[in-house]
């Protein structure tokens, strides 16, 4: 029997296909977002937890950003102990927005 901790019940995932354009272009359109979503791009699912990257914002705004991420269906998250791993969707986010994700996060700020 599996105990599903407090942390782990508070994650939500949303089908791309359900985000509406302007939710997903406001996702893309802030450069911390795209910093994360480029350092997942060059990494493996799941190796990478929220802690890990090198954001120039507080642990709480880092969170926010990790959120609105996951509400536009651009990343998934999952809790494995104290660490929360992150995964990008590309191909799920590609299928609902195709070329969206490359003309933003595959370009130089």
């Amino acid at each position: 029997m599996s105990v599903e901790s407090a942390r782990a019940r508070t994650l939500s995932h949303v089908d791309p296909a359900e985000v509406p354009l302007q939710a997903a272009l406001d996702a893309l359109a802030d450069p911390v977002r795209r910093s994360i979503l480029r350092d997942l791009a060059v990494h493996d699912d799941w190796t990478r937890a929220c802690g890990t990257f090198d954001l120039p914002v507080k642990k709480a705004t880092a969170s926010h950003h990790f959120a609105v991420l996951r509400a536009a269906g651009l990343i998934e998250q999952r809790d494995e102990g104290a660490r929360r791993l992150n995964r990008l969707r590309r191909a799920e986010f590609n299928t609902a927005f195709p070329g969206l994700l490359a003309a933003t996060i595959d370009r130089a700020d």
